[in-house]
């Protein structure tokens, strides 16, 4: 019987410094990127992580809500975060609220979708440490709906 796994995909990026805090980031295909800790040249690693995590999960429900042939017309994701005061300053919870509209778009959908592109699709999201707190929330057409806390357990190996 033959392992069935899938193999490993390789990833790289080279960040360039550029100068004080600021970096060129530059994957194998693509645009370059700045990410400078001082957040002078562009948003910090932090902010370029949560960033990671918003886009992923957002073309995970744009996606699924596709397949649904209720096409999204915008998606906005708001992530606040909450970081350790003391070194290092890591993240400790992480909220998601996915601003969306389209029609015939129902909450229901629109929930499953965020489920499953927090919980199962979006490897940002895999990535993150177990411990951290990971909510999210949804606005739909404008209206805004119960927050859903997202617990480590929850999420997939």
């Amino acid at each position: 019987m033959s392992d069935a796994r899938p193999a490993p995909i390789n990833t790289t990026v080279t960040a360039t410094w550029i100068a004080a805090h600021s970096f060129e980031v530059r994957a194998a295909t693509g645009t370059p990127i700045a990410i400078d800790a001082g957040k002078v040249d562009g948003p910090g690693p932090v902010d370029t992580l949560l960033g990671a995590l918003a886009t992923c999960c957002a073309v995970d429900v744009i996606d699924i809500l596709a397949k649904r042939r209720t096409p999204v017309t915008k998606l906005e994701v708001v992530v606040t975060a909450v970081r350790r005061g003391k070194e290092p300053k890591r993240l400790m919870a992480v909220r998601l609220e996915f601003r969306l509209d389209g029609a015939g778009i129902e909450e229901t959908h629109a929930e499953r979708a965020i489920e499953l592109a927090v919980d199962k699709y979006c490897s940002v999201a895999s990535s993150l440490a177990r411990d951290i707190t990971l909510s999210s929330a949804l606005v739909l057409n404008g209206a805004p709906k119960m927050p859903r806390k997202r617990h480590p357990e929850e999420w997939g190996p």
